[in-house]
């Protein structure tokens, strides 16, 4: 995984704690789907209701498209909140723009993938958060088995996770992220979000987020 710029990761980490898309609550920590127990929370899907930060976003990734993968001829959101993402990016660049599913539609057609499907078409894929990055690698293998060339993969937030770099590594799949976990927590204790007491626990359960107790 890579950061398109170390400025911008704090500024993006800075209006994500601004609009309460990131939230650290190591006191009382949230807990995910898989059961673990964690201090962050993150849902990117609020910036879209504050231009300022939808603009500042959607910049930057179109950023990181054209400077790592100029030959993009589509762009791909991941369902649910890549795709508003990723068209927005589209638009910018004026390039086709589809979406995958988790799961094939119920009912019609039962598609995978939405819009226009074209073999052989370099595509990028966009996401709004990676965590272990199972299923954003699972899309970006559904677009390989529907016949696309996936160039990379562009993302908001990453909680840096090594298990997500290793897999990312292991699909031969290049990750560019805006920011990231370790960009974070510098800039909220600046902010005051979080003390220098914290710091220790929110940097322990990056490490080992499976076992992290609060």
């Amino acid at each position: 995984m890579e950061i398109l710029d170390s400025s911008v990761a704090a500024e993006v980490a800075d209006k994500l704690l601004e609009i309460k898309a990131i939230q650290l609550k190591p006191e009382s920590p949230f807990t995910w789907a898989s059961g673990w127990k964690s201090p962050i929370y993150c849902d990117n899907r609020i910036s879209l209701s504050f231009p300022e930060v939808r603009n500042l976003i959607k910049d930057q990734l179109v950023k990181s498209v054209m400077h790592y993968f100029p030959e993009a001829e589509s762009i791909a959101g991941v369902a649910t909140a890549g795709i508003p993402q990723g068209a927005l990016i589209a638009n910018d660049l004026e390039l086709p723009f589809i979406y995958v599913r988790s799961k094939p539609k119920g009912h019609g057609m039962e598609n995978m993938i939405e819009g226009k499907v074209t073999p052989g078409q370099k595509v990028v894929v966009v996401e709004d958060l990676v965590s272990t990055g199972g299923s954003s690698l699972k899309a970006a293998a559904d677009l390989k088995k529907a016949g696309f060339e996936v160039l990379g993969m562009v993302a908001i937030f990453s909680y840096g996770f090594d298990i997500a770099s290793e897999n990312f590594k292991n699909a031969g799949i290049k990750l560019i992220c805006l920011s990231h976990y370790e960009a974070l927590l510098p800039r909220a204790i600046k902010k005051n979000y979080i003390s220098d007491e914290t710091l220790k626990s929110l940097s322990s359960w990056r490490k080992d987020p499976g076992s992290w107790t609060p």
